[in-house]
């Protein structure tokens, strides 16, 4: 069995007005993400923890942002895109862990439905997907509340 590991990791400044989009999941708050696409950080770290696992560069690479066709596009079909490229070589995805930092607004009641959502757009289950939440007590640009980022990791396996 070929077993792969990959690691991705976002983030995105927060601006007054704007939608913040979280693992496919629009939560409500004053801010949100600045950014070519809809700024999902989660979605993003988790593309690129998949294309890691395979070599196959980062998200940049596939979906350039100085590429219009881009411009305000949901995450979610660029996650479905990748998961694509991984299924298309033989592999499985067994299983995702995000984390997602920032300050506020509380996550924990998204996250269930964040797993949801990410579990049908990538068509795994959602015992699969682990997503976390923390803040960082105040210190750096997630702090502050002037950004949000996201790590991920990945397992994907070949038989």
């Amino acid at each position: 069995m070929d077993i792969r590991v990959g690691q991705g990791y976002d983030v995105h400044a927060l601006g007054e007005g704007l939608r913040l989009v979280l693992a496919g999941v629009e939560v409500e708050h004053t801010k949100g993400c600045i950014a070519h696409s809809d700024g999902d950080v989660a979605i993003h770290a988790i593309c690129d923890a998949l294309l890691g696992a395979l070599a196959l560069g980062d998200i940049g690479k596939l979906f350039p942002d100085t590429d219009v066709a881009y411009k305000g596009i949901d995450s979610k079909i660029l996650l479905r895109k990748v998961c694509e490229e991984v299924y298309s070589r033989g592999y499985a995805i067994s299983n995702i862990d995000c984390t997602i930092a920032m300050q506020r607004p509380k996550l924990r009641p998204h996250i269930d439905t964040m797993r949801e959502v990410l579990a049908e757009t990538m068509d795994i289950t959602a015992d699969r997907v682990s997503i976390k939440a923390t803040t960082t007590e105040r210190l750096g640009f997630e702090g502050r509340e002037e950004g949000v980022s996201a790590y991920a990791v990945v397992l994907v396996c070949k038989e």
